[in-house]
């Protein structure tokens, strides 16, 4: 909240314009949602509950996982739609490799996957199933279609993508906001309940 009041602070200050009737706020304490009154000139701002910022979703519930699938199933479709059996094989798994498997891995450096890693891995092999032409009845491995492919396993790409950022955040100077940020403890307790 304060850093929306600083931003049109500065806006007046250097003579811009800012409406708003287009701010909007999200106010938290914890991982829960709170309820605030902020008014600028005599507008109240609205509250949201979720938000979308840099394709990231902000949400009390979590869902940036969810949306990062339907990402990377919309974008199989089209595939799917738009070369459909005029490219081979080889092709669509690099298109596929260079838009889908980069929208789904996109802000994926602090998911945690131990629940959810089933949903990632079907999406991958609902994919792959589709290029062999094999069915699920077929009752083929999933490993097998992975072999056949020459595809990794997304969990595992995942986890080494994670891996390489916290990396990249480790050698960062100690100035740097991500590595101040891996490397904060808070200090006291915190209250029972």
């Amino acid at each position: 909240m304060i850093n929306c009041c600083s931003k049109i602070y500065l806006a007046r200050k250097y003579k811009m314009t800012k409406s708003s009737t287009k701010i909007k706020s999200m106010a938290m304490c914890g991982n829960y949602i709170q309820r605030v009154k902020i008014v600028i000139n005599n507008n109240i701002i609205e509250q949201v509950t979720d938000f979308k910022y840099l394709r990231y979703r902000i949400s009390e519930y979590k869902c940036d996982l969810e949306d990062k699938l339907q990402t990377y199933n919309k974008i199989n479709g089209a595939i799917w739609r738009h070369f459909g059996k005029q490219m081979n094989k080889e092709t669509k798994l690099r298109i596929h490799n260079i838009t889908a498997k980069a929208a789904l891995k996109f802000g994926s450096e602090a998911w945690v996957l131990k629940k959810r890693d089933e949903h990632v891995k079907a999406a991958q092999m609902k994919f792959l199933r589709h290029l062999l032409g094999i069915t699920k009845l077929g009752k083929e491995k999933d490993q097998c279609i992975r072999e056949k492919t020459g595809a990794q396993h997304i969990v595992k790409e995942i986890k080494e993508y994670q891996k390489k950022w916290l990396q990249h955040v480790q050698r960062m100077d100690t100035n740097r906001l991500p590595i101040q940020a891996l490397k904060y403890r808070p200090e006291g307790r915190r209250n029972f309940g």
